[in-house]
């Protein structure tokens, strides 16, 4: 346990939480066999850091929630907006820890849950791309969307400095670091919207959106408040299940004069292998009877093998394309949009002028 907090607070560290990287080193550093979660922890199945269960993420969260309630108070004076030394943040969090034991031990029964708004920085300029090629609605279908809060992408706006995509009146603005050509700025609209998750969450119930907020940062306020923003605008349908028998009666309804987007944002690397083969293989199925009055595109934002960030790619029917839009930061701080232009020539997949490199 102590060697997965270290590496979760590395990791933390490096994407612009400094508070993370010190409340988990001098948990790690301070962990010991006495404390209340460490024999559950001790026998816990599986991977426990990040790759795995994420047990850093869930105690960081448990702590989290009890300043965001205010259950806390003595904790709550070394989180920010206050400042602390190592010593009496770390101390504080061992106290919480004894002083909360059963609400934190309920707490770390449940996987991590958020929904990082800013990954729509992604989602957007992918939409916006594929409302320029076709000119039709978008019939959004997300894969893994815990509140569903990035159903509502066409809510947001996106800023690139020369470009600005989604709603004229916006709930909130992102301003990603943009690399890359300027996407295309089409209008996009959006016909339905429907998303699944084996734990959805309700944004408007409390305890819902307590964990929602809990998992964010604490040193990262802006988050917060973005996520907050969305959560006030919510109204997107979430159904409890399998992604896969859920994806299957989705492609089973006819979409014609839309565009099928299904999408995940880091969310299909946590999917089981059966699962991804499943998906899959629907995928392709549904794709072979799409049409240019009922396209069918793949976008994700997914982790690779190449760094730095996670791989953004679309692949779309009719005529199965692979197409590499570019690379996004995990937490959407930036956008390398490598797309080609939406209206130019795509190459099949199996096309020998197609490097393999772009496949999905």
């Amino acid at each position: 346990m102590a060697q997965a907090l270290q590496a979760q607070a590395e990791a933390c560290a490096s994407l612009g939480s400094p508070f993370m990287g010190r409340l988990l080193t001098g948990l790690a550093d301070h962990w010991s066999d006495d404390l209340p979660l460490a024999a559950r922890f001790e026998a816990w199945p599986g991977e426990i850091g990040a790759s795995g269960h994420s047990l850093p993420l869930r105690l960081a969260g448990g702590l989290h929630a009890l300043v965001l309630t205010g259950a806390d108070p003595e904790l709550a004076a070394v989180y920010p907006p206050n400042t602390a030394d190592d010593e009496r943040l770390t101390t504080a969090a061992l106290l919480a820890l004894h002083r909360h034991a059963a609400f934190l031990d309920d707490w770390v029964g449940s996987p991590p849950q958020t929904n990082e708004i800013r990954r729509c920085a992604a989602l957007l300029p992918a939409a916006s791309w594929l409302s320029a090629r076709f000119g039709l609605p978008l019939r959004l279908s997300e894969m893994g969307a815990s509140g569903g809060l990035n159903l509502m992408f066409d809510r947001y706006a996106m800023t690139t400095g020369q470009t600005t995509l989604g709603a004229a009146d916006p709930v909130l603005t992102l301003t990603p670091d943009w690399r890359g050509a300027e996407p295309p700025a089409a209008p996009i609209t959006v016909s339905e919207r429907r998303g699944v998750d084996l734990n959805p969450l309700d944004p408007h119930d409390p305890e819902n959106a307590l964990r929602l907020q809990a998992y964010l940062w604490p040193d990262q306020p802006e988050r917060l408040a973005r996520t907050r923003a969305a959560i006030a605008a919510h109204d997107a349908p979430l159904d409890r299940g399998d992604a896969a028998a859920w994806l299957d009666q989705r492609l089973a309804q006819p979409w014609d004069g839309a565009c099928h987007m299904v999408f995940s944002t880091i969310a299909f690397q946590y999917f089981p292998d059966a699962t991804k083969a499943r998906i899959t293989a629907a995928m392709q199925a549904a794709g072979a009877q799409a049409s240019d009055t009922a396209p069918l595109a793949w976008v994700a934002m997914e982790p690779d093998d190449v760094t730095p960030g996670a791989a953004l790619t679309l692949r779309l029917w009719p005529g199965d394309h692979a197409i590499p839009l570019g690379r996004a930061d995990f937490h959407g701080r930036w956008i390398d949009w490598q797309a080609p232009a939406p209206r130019g020539p795509l190459h099949a997949i199996g096309d020998p002028q197609r490097s393999p490199s772009s496949c999905l």
